[in-house]
């Protein structure tokens, strides 16, 4: 028994070993696997992708997309070339040819985003980026537009679109200032009728509005008209009285509108031709310029792109050979600006993912496959990092403001003489017109004041270096409609005539004047203002002025400062306020000039009383004082030196007098 016990605690030792061991080195494993996983780092950081895909849309056969294809081609080049950017990743750019169509851009624009493009670029029309930019804000997709100048491509109603080219509502704004400049008030806008056209002519119209200017007619072309109809249409604006013509098409059919001009005899002396960017763009891109385009536009004002100096720009300039324009610099900077933007974005640990837009898959039953275009989920954030970027591109700084424009927008003001055109100056947001470069006055205040304002000399059309007047009296023009007030009274002034014209008084006979001075006939009518039986509301007419109910108001009007603010007025030529009228006589020297101050009647009055009271001092005097004694002629001279003296120490008195409650103090000296 005792042999059995033993030999039982020694297996059940041994069992109770084997089993704390199977506990323990579990425990143990167990232990090491969660230290193992409390030591570990951050899970792995998402590898960015082999590739990614960027869209390009645009018009292959244009003056624009025949430098941007190649800017494009270029950038993608030096950009895969460069390990420092996206670091492995290959950038890829899906071509897309809209050919000047907005259905086809349509298409075209559906078509990249059924390739999974993190980014589109394009188009160059703005016509084409209002109807694609709705296809960008569904996917999420960032749309950046080197070429759609259109300013009422607003961020609002577009979120996802952004230009990397200049806005043209500056551009209005440097055609403006130019306008102010020259001191011309009426112009007539001659642009194509698209969303480019009209959108650009708007804005010009409201900044011609701010500097008391204005269009007078708006002359829209058809897009793609013949030179037919574009004659027709200079005709009738050759009929009118402005001979300022703004020019705002697209630049490859804008040479037309020159053509038929200078057939037409409107290229000569008297006439003012400013074109918008659209020139200088067909003219960079057909260098060598053949001399029979530059005949056309000799004297003709255009405004181009200013893009700074720098050797970026020129190393890029050597790799062309031509067909270059500012436009290849705005390619070849949106493709890098999208490399950037997508680096930080793979820096911060973002993947690109997709998904399906549920509201397309209900178009299912169409035969047109909607649903296999797909959202960028991380498109939103990839668009806030494009818009704070801030680098240097070959267009120069690229950074946006609160309204996604580019910083210091800039022009360069150019006038086409000889063989092509000539520098005159520059315009910036900061110092308007100026003959300075825009970035060395960025360290200087702004100061866009009328003073400040500078440009060279500019050769006219017609080769004459003075200013056209901007204006002729039109052949199919109306009369000057001249009001006159009414008046009830002071009708010297103005008032109801009889006899033509219909009015009279001195006002009237001020302007006639006037305009006979002028050297060519003005046809006018008066027209009386008011009712004729009160002096009607000068403040009302000023306001009929001003509505153009009326061009000009002649009569007493009295010029306010409040009504400076709305009409201009001529100068003053009537002083109000009282005068003394006396007739003016050449004073004569007499020695008998002391008795002028009184009349005859009060010299006689005052020798009367001056005898009187001698007589009475005489009477008084003679019985007691001896000096009035003795022969008459010797009283009588008593008398009168005793007289005039007290006159005289009289007058030379000086007293004061005090006057108190009861009693009064003279003091004499």
């Amino acid at each position: 028994m005792m042999i059995r016990g033993v030999s039982m605690v020694k297996a059940m030792g041994v069992a109770l070993l084997y089993v704390s061991v199977l506990w323990v080195v579990p425990q143990e494993c167990a232990g090491k696997s969660v230290l193992s996983r409390n030591s570990s780092t951050s899970p792995p950081l998402p590898q960015r992708p082999s590739s990614v895909n960027v869209g390009a849309l645009f018009t292959y056969d244009s003056f624009i997309g025949r430098a941007a294809k190649p800017a494009f081609k270029a950038a993608m080049d030096d950009v895969n070339a460069d390990q420092t950017v996206l670091k492995g990743t290959k950038l890829n750019i899906v071509f897309q040819d809209s050919n000047c169509s907005g259905f086809i851009g349509t298409m075209g624009a559906l078509q990249l985003m059924e390739t999974q493009v993190v980014a589109a670029i394009g188009p160059q029309s703005s016509g084409i980026a209002h109807m694609i930019s709705y296809v960008a804000n569904e996917l999420h997709v960032p749309l950046l537009s080197f070429a759609a100048t259109d300013p009422t491509l607003s961020s609002l109603q577009y979120p996802y679109f952004l230009r990397t080219t200049q806005n043209d509502y500056f551009q209005m704004q440097a055609i403006t200032d130019f306008i102010s400049y020259s001191g011309w008030r009426q112009v007539i806008a001659i642009y194509v009728d698209d969303e480019y056209g009209r959108n650009g002519v708007s804005i010009l119209s409201d900044a011609l509005a701010k500097k008391r200017s204005k269009i007078s007619y708006k002359a829209a072309i058809t897009p793609g008209a013949d030179s037919t109809s574009i004659e027709s249409l200079l005709v009738s604006v050759n009929l009118m009285a402005s001979r300022v013509y703004v020019v705002h098409v697209n630049p490859d059919s804008g040479l037309n509108v020159f053509s038929v001009a200078k057939s037409l005899g409107m290229m000569g002396n008297g006439y003012v031709w400013i074109a918008t960017d659209w020139l200088p763009t067909a003219i960079d891109s057909m260098e060598p310029v053949d001399s029979e385009t530059m005949d056309l536009l000799q004297g003709v004002v255009a405004f181009r792109h200013y893009t700074a100096e720098s050797s970026m720009k020129r190393q890029f300039k050597e790799r062309w050979k031509n067909g270059f324009n500012s436009y290849a610099l705005y390619a070849y900077d949106s493709v890098w600006l999208i490399a950037r933007a997508l680096d930080g974005f793979f820096r911060e640990n973002s993947t690109i993912t997709f998904s399906n837009d549920q509201r397309l898959h209900k178009t299912s039953d169409s035969s047109i496959q909607l649903s296999a275009l797909n959202v960028f989920n991380e498109g939103e954030k990839l668009l806030k990092i494009i818009l704070g970027m801030n680098h240097t591109g070959v267009s120069g700084p690229i950074q946006f403001d609160s309204e996604r424009n580019r910083v210091n927008p800039a022009y360069e003001v150019l006038n086409v003489e000889g063989s092509g055109p000539r520098r005159v100056g520059y315009w910036s947001n900061h110092s308007g017109l100026s003959v300075v470069t825009p970035e060395t006055l960025y360290s200087k205040p702004p100061n866009t004041s009328t003073a400040n304002q500078r440009l060279h000399g500019i050769i006219w059309p017609g080769e004459v270096t003075k200013p056209p007047r901007g204006w002729v009296f039109p052949n199919n023009g109306k009369p000057l409609k001249i009001a006159v007030p009414n008046r009830v009274s002071y009708k010297d002034y103005v008032s109801k005539d009889k006899n033509p014209p219909g009015v009279r008084g001195y006002c009237i006979d001020v302007f006639e004047a006037a305009i006979e001075l002028l050297p060519y006939p003005v046809p006018r009518n008066y027209i009386l203002y008011g009712d004729g039986k009160k002096n009607p509301s000068y403040d009302s007419l000023i306001n009929d002025v001003v509505a153009d109910s009326f061009d000009v108001a002649v009569g007493d009007i009295t010029i306010t400062t409040n009504r400076t603010r709305f009409v201009d007025f001529t100068q003053p030529f009537i002083e109000s306020g009282l005068v003394v009228v006396a007739p003016v006589k050449v004073a004569k020297s007499s020695p008998w000039s002391f008795l002028k101050p009184f009349t005859i009647e009060m010299w006689a009055v005052t020798g009367a009383f001056f005898l009187f009271v001698g007589a009475i001092v005489w009477i008084l005097e003679h019985r007691f004082n001896h000096e009035f004694r003795g022969p008459p002629r010797r009283q009588l001279i008593t008398i009168f030196w005793r007289k005039h003296s007290e006159h005289i120490r009289e007058a030379g008195v000086n007293h004061m007098v005090i006057r108190g409650s009861d009693h009064q103090l003279k003091l004499h000296s």
